[in-house]
């Protein structure tokens, strides 16, 4: 088994707050936490990146923004033009979710173009998360997600919103890694609450973890938070 110091663990985490009631109170609470435990990164909603990016400023830790969150079904030049207007306010990272529906029909040409022009709006400037949203997903299909994901140059490839059904699990980070090249990214995001969670995706190949359980998780105690 992995062993990692708290310290060591908090360089894993994107410190999560995508709740629809989030205040701008939460918000320097979370930048507070992650500026604390020196967490990679918080993750917010786009409107709050700004908010985020100043009360972060010196801290060493980034700002990363949700895009087309959490359904996956906006118009991908809405979702390009928000990754854009992010970066532009202080993020450095972009967790896009990927359109679902399309994906279930098998209309994959779509799916890589809208991912492609999300990436292709904060080139050079941001790296880029594709959530999945594996609940949905067949092995078959998150594997194709996997394979659009890096075909049209996303940075990483990550499970879960953490509002649909289902969360990580062990078997999907597992499957996502072997679907990707060592280059990308595995994001576990959706239900990583505690340290024995948090070790065991490491262990099956997550190289990031989205939670809002991160204090809990790197000083070792229960969190029952739903991200």
């Amino acid at each position: 088994m992995t062993t990692l110091t708290g310290k060591e663990i908090a360089k894993y985490i994107d410190h999560t707050l995508l709740k629809p009631d989030a205040s701008t109170a939460a918000i320097h609470k979370l930048c507070e936490e992650a500026a604390k435990h020196q967490f990679f990164s918080v993750c917010v909603n786009s409107q709050f990146v700004g908010t985020a990016s100043k009360a972060l400023e010196g801290t060493g830790v980034k700002v990363a923004a949700v895009v087309g969150f959490p359904l996956g079904a906006s118009l991908s030049e809405v979702k390009a033009f928000e990754a854009a207007k992010a970066v532009e306010n202080g993020a450095a990272e972009i967790d896009t979710v990927l359109p679902i529906g399309l994906l279930l029909e098998g209309q994959y040409d779509a799916v890589r173009s809208d991912i492609k022009q999300v990436v292709d709006a904060v080139k050079g400037r941001a790296i880029v998360k594709v959530i999945m949203e594996t609940g949905f997903l067949n092995d078959e299909q998150k594997a194709a997600a996997c394979r659009l994901s890096e075909e049209a140059g996303a940075h990483f490839v990550k499970t879960s919103t953490g509002f649909g059904p289902g969360g990580a699990t062990v078997e999907d980070v597992r499957l996502m890694r072997q679907n990707v090249s060592d280059t990308i990214g595995v994001k576990a995001s959706g239900g990583v609450r505690d340290l024995p969670t948090a070790i065991a995706m490491i262990e099956a190949g997550a190289t990031r973890l989205g939670t809002s359980s991160g204090v809990a998780i790197v000083s070792g105690t229960q969190d029952a938070s739903t991200y």
